[in-house]
């Protein structure tokens, strides 16, 4: 009777069913929701919508950042597109700059010093009442001597006794407001989105679950916008349907966020593959609800405040007449509307040309203006259906016209029931229905069953923006089909077939998500296990050994392609591509050791095997020197003149992001090309410059000697008339360079090279800080030496060689005292010390100093750039001057 059931087909169709559930929703969901997901993006892409065209896009971008500076903007330019857009007649403006922080200025500081001088002042204290004191004494002598009775008459009229008090006090609060008011750009700033009257501003919440109360409530500015009108019509608290809990906020400071006209929070939350398909439309901290940005622009766009929107928990949100079907979490299937004919979909104009004039404000009249960064290396873009990269200011477009237009996709609270209907009956066709059909139909009928479901499930999102899931299904419906065949004709061997293909085809499928995940590795152990193998495969394999070469592992690579020759040994360029690898395995090794932990730490030398020394271009390496900031600099050689040459290299495909190498790229060549130029005693230099095997390196002059970083130390100082001549040496150095128009922007004593023969100086490192300078590494921390950093370098201002004096002298006052002029617990600290507190001065730290060596150091160190050395030839001349001094 068992073998009986074995054989039936209803069984072996609920043996399959069950299988792939598990497999379907268990096992491998992710892999088969990313079938979904991928259909669903067909589906978004299909939809014909037009975009509204109330919505601009007022971008940052990268000619804005070309002709107004490094983002972020002085909050007083920022205020200045505000009123911009103001005087155009913009009906809504909403910013997707976070302002975290106040914006820190040395002339607040200033005003706010002077009113307090002002209180303390006689002319405030004393004076008021010797000028009452007086006016009675006068009127008491007049009183006993007629003859003053004129004096106190004139007296008691004049401006002193009759204003003064009046005068003083109003000039005592006129410095007060200013010390508030002109703290920084934020009131600047602050006015302007007052006067504008409708412009909102982001926060952020970091999402997760509280343990128990906040430790103080938020600012009133915040509060004003939380929903309060709450509908829970279907038990939605009950069932835990309620939006995405946080458990922090991080609002605007309070200066801009009680001017702003409402405050939307601006958290994304990706798909699992890191693409952005939905919107929360509400956030849930503690017992509060919060709107999105996007919600608050649609309701200030209908002329609508927080009040007036309602939130019906696990269900939706009703803006006015709109209802806005959302998932249970209230987010919202956003439509992604596609570019036509190479147009964006949304206007979208340089933030430099609303700034400079270029464009009438006209065209911004009564329209939605959303303000934000899309200028490379700015800020973070994510994926949608319709662009691999999107930034936060154009998705935010995209939802807004969603909502305004009720252009949303809607998963009707029927899906779920729909969708296992629509399993149930597949698997009700596969064990009853499909065994009886003749091959040829059944083969017909069951794929025009599943060119049907997805073709519905496109259809209803095109036109009815209706998402169901069905894509799963087809699937099931298309292996079943399979599975059924085999077992028809066959019920042993076509079933241990197809447990292998099913098989085959699951390594296959974990084979590509360990490859997605970067475990190449395991990837390769899935792929291994598959067979037969057919050229499909060895495509993968292929792109699995290009993944390995990428990571610069050659050995690994070298193996994938060896297994690739053992089933074709001609397919493609594999054995173009196996020499290679193994040429690079037995010279280059990257992913092991301690080498990979360091940027460009990834040419390991062997000395113990007699194997080829390593190339860098033309350059043969031959040891390793020390390592950088940026990476590994080696002792090479030129083979073809016999020059020693140390070679810096620089991984920068590690260290800065795709979208963002070319350009990093061309700037590295461009600044080497440039240093190259300088010919000069005390400046390293520079031979060549290139890349090989993604590791850019430039050849420079070889130096035998050693950094002046080992002076810094109090127990180890070089004698004064060293110092002095060897600053001077580097001030000539700078001279030279600054004349010739380059800059070098990291002067530190670890860029300063001793010659150990002639004891003379030799600057190096060129150029390289303008290159890291200029981006952020992947934690985010800019690159350079902030201790040595002039205040207008680290409130990332122009720069010029004042800036590298400024830096020189904070060298000088180390290599004389064994301190640094400026220090602090932490960065924040130490950079308000550089930008507003005098140092200690050098006598003082060291008394045996000449005196002739504070004027220098101060005018040095000036805050202002205009008060110091503006040549570095003038420096030199001072020092040495010094340096007479103490010979004589």
């Amino acid at each position: 009777m068992k073998a009986k059931i074995w054989t039936q087909d209803w069984f072996a169709a609920v043996a399959f069913t069950l299988v792939f559930c598990i497999l379907a929703f268990a096992l491998f969901s992710n892999g088969f929701e990313s079938l979904e997901r991928y259909t669903y993006d067909l589906g978004v892409r299909a939809r014909e919508r037009a975009p509204s065209d109330r919505i601009a896009i007022v971008a940052i971008d990268d000619a804005s950042i070309r002709n107004l500076g490094r983002w972020p903007w002085p909050r007083a330019r920022q205020a200045e597109l505000i009123d911009k857009l103001r005087e155009g007649g913009a009906k809504v403006i909403a910013n997707t700059a976070l302002y975290l922080e106040p914006e820190q200025s040395g002339g607040g500081e200033t005003l706010k010093s002077l009113a307090e001088q002002l209180k303390r002042s006689p002319l405030t204290q004393q004076i008021p009442a010797e000028i009452e004191s007086f006016g009675v004494m006068l009127d008491d002598a007049a009183r006993s001597a007629p003859q003053l009775a004129g004096v106190a008459r004139a007296y008691a009229d004049s401006t002193l006794a009759r204003d003064y008090r009046r005068l003083i006090s109003g000039l005592l609060t006129a410095v007060d407001g200013a010390a508030r008011d002109g703290a920084s750009g934020d009131a600047r700033l602050a006015r302007a989105l007052r006067d504008q009257g409708r412009v909102l501003l982001p926060m952020v919440f970091t999402v997760g679950r509280p343990q128990g109360r906040p430790d103080a409530p938020l600012p009133d500015y915040v509060r004003r916008n939380a929903l309060t009108n709450i509908q829970d019509r279907i038990g939605a608290r009950a069932d835990g349907a309620l939006p995405l809990p946080t458990r922090e906020a991080q609002p605007p400071i309070a200066a801009l966020g009680e001017a702003a006209s409402g405050i939307g929070h601006l958290n994304v939350t990706p798909d699992v593959d890191g693409a952005v398909r939905f919107e929360p439309l509400v956030l849930q901290y503690f017992d509060e609800f919060y709107p999105s940005l996007s919600l608050m622009v649609a309701a200030a766009a209908l002329n609508l405040a927080p009040a007036d929107i309602e939130v019906r928990l696990g269900e939706g949100v009703v803006l006015g007449n709109l209802q806005i079907a959302t998932s249970p979490a209230l987010r919202m299937y956003t439509h992604f509307y596609r570019d036509n004919a190479e147009q964006p979909a949304f206007p979208v104009d340089s933030a430099y040309d609303v700034i400079a004039g270029k464009l009438p404000t006209s065209k911004y009249k009564d329209k939605i203006v959303l303000i934000g960064t899309t200028a490379v290396g700015t800020g973070d873009t994510f994926a949608t259906p319709v662009d691999a990269s999107t930034p936060p200011v154009v998705t935010l477009a995209h939802t807004v016209s969603s909502l305004l237009q009720a252009d949303f996709f809607i998963r009707p609270a029927w899906a779920p029931a729909a969708e296992l209907g629509i399993f149930a009956l597949l698997a009700l066709y596969l064990a009853l229905l499909l065994p009886r059909l003749k091959a040829t139909v059944a083969a017909v009928l069951s794929l025009a069953l599943a060119v049907m479901l997805i073709g519905a499930q496109l259809g209803l999102m095109a036109s009815a923006a209706l998402w169901l899931k069905l894509t799963v299904a087809a699937l099931f419906l298309l292996t079943g089909h399979a599975f059924m065949t085999v077992k028809k004709f066959n019920i042993t061997e076509r079933l241990k077939q197809t447990s292998e293909a099913e098989s085959a085809e699951s390594n296959k499928m974990l084979g590509l998500a360990f490859q997605g995940q970067g475990q190449l590795d395991m990837a390769f152990e899935k792929f291994r296990r598959v067979q037969p193998v057919d050229d499909k495969l060895l495509d993968l394999l292929y792109n699995l050994a290009l993944d390995f070469e990428r990571k610069r592992q050659f050995n690994k690579a070298e193996s994938v392609y060896q297994y690739i020759a053992g089933f074709n040994k001609e397919f493609r360029d594999v054995p173009q591509k196996l020499a290679r690898a193994k040429k690079l395995s037995e010279t280059v090794i990257l992913g092991s050791g301690p080498a990979s932990s360091h940027p460009g730490g990834t040419l390991v030398l062997d000395a113990t095997q007699q194997i080829e020394k390593p190339m860098l271009g033309r350059y043969q390496v031959e040891k390793e020197l020390g390592k950088g900031a940026m990476g590994i600099v080696y002792m090479g050689r030129d083979p073809k003149i016999g020059r020693q040459v140390a070679i810096k290299t620089m991984a920068l495909s590690q260290e800065f992001e795709p979208d963002e190498l070319a350009g990093v790229k061309e700037r590295f060549f461009r600044e080497a090309e440039t240093a190259g130029r300088l010919t000069h005693p005390n400046i390293v230099s520079i031979f060549d410059a290139g890349e090989e095997h993604d590791l850019a390196y430039i050849a420079m002059e070889f130096i035998r000697g050693h950094d002046l970083t080992r002076y810094t130390k109090p127990n180890n100082l070089l004698p004064v008339p060293e110092v002095l001549r060897l600053v001077a040496e580097a001030a000539d150095a700078l001279d030279y360079a600054h004349s010739n128009g380059i800059v070098h922007r990291d002067i530190k004593p670890a860029n300063m090279m001793l010659v150990e023969a002639s004891r003379t100086i030799k600057l190096m490192d060129f150029g390289i800080a303008r290159i890291t300078d200029s981006s952020k590494t992947k934690t985010g921390m800019v690159l350079g030496t902030p201790s040595y950093m002039s205040p207008e370098q680290l409130a990332g201002k122009r720069v010029d060689g004042r800036s590298d004096l400024f830096s020189l002298g904070v060298t000088l006052y180390q290599l004389l005292t064994g301190a640094l002029p400026f220090q602090a617990d932490s960065m924040a600290t130490l950079m308000f010390k550089i930008a507003n507190e005098p140092h200690a001065p050098v006598t003082v730290v060291r008394p045996d100093l000449p005196t002739a060596l504070g004027p220098i150091i101060d005018r040095l160190l000036a805050k202002n750039a205009d008060e110091r050395y503006q040549r570095g030839a003038d420096l030199a001349r001072d020092l040495r001057a010094v340096m007479a001094g103490l010979a004589a």
